[in-house]
């Protein structure tokens, strides 16, 4: 897997949640997204330069899903929260679309994913953007993405105010 962050430093931070999740399921990380078989994009939907830099990484995307039409492209985050299945239909390589609150969903959405509809033979395509004022992820022990070892993250907090 790769995963790639977008916008504020809540969103480097529910990466590192991200691929804890995917460790314990079997998944590992790879700084080069050519070599994965699963790409992630951490968005934000406050910031539009980030937004618009996800949309001009999808482009790059494209041309790896051409070489490996098994590869998985999910956008996680805000940027999912708010535009939701929108983004399937604006974006025609997302397989994925994760809000801030559903994380622990991705390996049951990614196993649906893979999975080809025997009458369609395409893949399905999945959403959950369910809100949710009690998850917290405070259980789970990120997997340090950054490999300096000098910074890490502490949340005080989840998201944004309003719940944006």
């Amino acid at each position: 897997m790769f995963i790639e962050s977008y916008g504020c430093a809540m969103n480097y931070s529910d990466s590192e949640i991200v691929a804890s999740i995917l460790a314990d399921k079997g998944y590992s990380s790879t700084t080069d997204f050519h070599e994965a078989d699963l790409i992630l994009l951490n968005t934000c939907a406050i910031r539009d330069n980030a937004e618009q830099r996800v949309r001009g990484r999808l482009k790059e995307y494209n041309i790896a899903k051409k070489k490996n039409p098994k590869l998985i492209i999910g956008i996680l985050g805000c940027m999912a929260e708010r535009l939701k299945a929108k983004l399937l239909e604006e974006e025609k390589i997302v397989d994925i679309v994760v809000g801030p609150d559903a994380y622990r969903d991705l390996p049951n959405l990614i196993n649906k994913v893979e999975q080809v509809s025997n009458l369609s033979h395409e893949r399905q395509k999945v959403v959950n953007v369910i809100l949710s004022l009690e998850e917290t992820y405070s259980d789970i022990t990120p997997v340090r993405l950054d490999s300096n070892g000098v910074t890490a993250f502490i949340s005080i907090t989840r998201g944004c105010d309003n719940m944006c």
